[in-house]
């Protein structure tokens, strides 16, 4: 009865944290991981796992040398238009500006790779140096430079007024990382003549908007906003990403500690795919039962709390005579 009682506690938990956007505690943060296991292991259970692989299964069918040449191709004549020359990429450690940053230095323009910690998880720093290092010995056009920002981003803290609304605090300073973090692209960018490459794939920038707007949103172009998550994956696996960045567990890394994008969101990439695809077959909730309807509960509320972000800036038009 006690194991009972704290997996409908965790649900109850996360339906209110994925309502009100609450920021975890790290108690908190913890238990919800303790539940997560809990879930994988009842994944485990035959009729649990049919409902697991059913969401989960990848549906990945592009043509990745294609899509990569396409791409590629679509930069050069982007950038050649804009009369730039070439683009700089803030790099992660994760498999987005992993990928971003190898189409980029395939056109054999100017790549700049920029690394911006705020407080950063160590793991994370390795992987976007590992990253940077191979691209460098591969690519004659690529460099880099690391800006921290912690400084920066502690300053800020100390200069605006305190609030006793934390929650909505630490959310307003995971973006403040994020706009901080945008202003700095654009300086190198100002400086030395690139386009900022933005490194948001399909379903979170247009299925569940799961980016800072004018932060990771602010850029000049968006090479993979096309791509799935999925695709993301298969088109990194044929760019050579490190291993290590292809098995981390997404994570936008605002926050300063481990948490996912998965433990944000209340869903995986692969259910949100899933979930995507499904909204644009014009399917309702009353479609779904049990994790199917849960996952699509999810996409659909994200998808609309953050239309504001999807959306062109609405202009009050007058009447003129």
């Amino acid at each position: 009865m006690e194991a009972a009682s704290f997996f409908l506690s965790f649900f109850y938990e996360r339906k209110r944290y994925s309502e009100q956007q609450e920021i975890a505690s790290p108690q908190t943060f913890k238990k919800r991981k303790l539940a997560q296991q809990i879930i994988i292991n009842f994944a485990k259970i035959p009729f649990g796992l049919y409902y697991y692989r059913k969401i989960m299964s990848k549906k990945n069918t592009i043509d990745v040398e294609k899509v990569n040449q396409h791409i590629v191709n679509w930069l050069k004549t982007y950038a050649a238009n804009a009369k730039v020359n070439g683009f700089v990429v803030g790099v992660s450690g994760g498999i987005d500006s992993a990928v971003t940053s190898t189409l980029c230095a395939q056109t054999g323009l100017k790549v700049l790779c920029v690394e911006m910690p705020i407080h950063q998880v160590q793991h994370q720093v390795y992987r976007g140096k590992e990253h940077i290092e191979q691209l460098k010995q591969r690519f004659s056009n690529v460099s880099s430079l690391e800006t921290n920002l912690t400084s920066v981003f502690e300053d800020f803290k100390n200069q605006v007024p305190q609030t006793t609304d934390e929650p909505n605090m630490h959310l307003a300073l995971a973006n403040t990382r994020a706009r901080l973090r945008m202003t700095t692209l654009y300086y190198f960018a100002g400086i030395h003549g690139l386009l900022v490459a933005g490194t948001g794939n399909k379903v979170e920038d247009f299925g569940v908007g799961f980016y800072t707007k004018y932060g990771d949103g602010g850029v000049d172009l968006s090479p993979i906003a096309d791509l799935m998550k999925s695709e993301v994956f298969a088109l990194g696996a044929y760019l050579k990403v490190p291993e290590s960045i292809l098995n981390a567990a997404p994570t936008d890394g605002l926050f300063g500690d481990d948490r996912t994008d998965e433990d944000q969101l209340g869903a995986t990439y692969d259910e949100l795919e899933w979930a995507m695809l499904q909204d644009e077959n014009e399917k309702v909730i009353e479609d779904f039962i049990d994790r199917e309807k849960e996952v699509f509960a999810i996409y659909k509320r994200l998808n609309t709390i953050n239309q504001h972000k999807m959306n062109p800036i609405p202009v009050c038009l007058l009447q003129r005579d």
